[in-house]
């Protein structure tokens, strides 16, 4: 039996909430974020207002909201990697799996960046992994270990430490960088010094 697919309402549904979020971050990069009302989005993206509302809760949402969804991404990249990997390879491969995608939005990653930087105080409320989804990570790694995560600390541990050195990657980039693509680097490369750490 093949999965099926979205239905055509769902494609609609994410055909109106990609269009919003495109005209949004065109109107954030040009004017700023704080100066960009809703109505300029709906107007920009072809929407009534009430649409819009029907797609998105708040304004924040669309600049933020494709990064409060990398855990669901983690999670399903997670739970599609091969059964016999070790846990610590399939967490790896899961998070650079969606660090990559970065590299493949481009232009649009830079842009949102910009957008972000010249918003300081959406900085406070931007969390890369939520509580749940990190709570489910925890689960799948639990299983691939073979062990009860209540009683053994080791998958609680690894999602945990493995989570610390993405955030620290995502906020150097995100604060300190000046090269878009390092993003999906940085995270590399943070996670490799963290599963072989020689700190002395």
């Amino acid at each position: 039996m093949t999965a099926r697919g979205p239905s055509l309402r769902q494609r609609q549904r994410a055909q109106v909430l990609g269009e919003l979020q495109r005209s949004a971050l065109s109107l954030f990069a040009e004017r700023g974020y704080d100066a960009v009302t809703t109505e300029e989005i709906a107007t920009a993206a072809g929407v009534s207002l009430s649409t819009y509302f029907r797609h998105v809760e708040s304004k924040d949402e669309l600049l933020l909201g494709p990064m409060r969804r990398a855990g669901q991404v983690i999670v399903a990249n997670l739970r599609d990697r091969p059964a016999d990997e070790p846990p610590g390879t399939a967490l790896t491969r899961a998070i650079t799996a969606w660090s990559e995608t970065f590299a493949e939005a481009n232009d649009a990653v830079a842009q949102w960046r910009d957008v972000i930087l010249g918003a300081p105080h959406l900085l406070r409320r931007i969390t890369l992994i939520a509580a749940d989804d990190r709570e489910r990570m925890v689960e799948l790694v639990a299983a691939r270990m073979g062990t009860d995560r209540a009683a053994d600390q080791r998958p609680g541990l690894l999602v945990h430490v493995l989570f610390a050195a993405t955030e620290y990657a995502y906020r150097r980039w995100l604060v300190e960088g000046t090269d878009w693509t390092s993003l999906h680097e940085l995270t590399c490369q943070a996670l490799d010094v963290t599963r072989n750490a020689r700190w002395q």
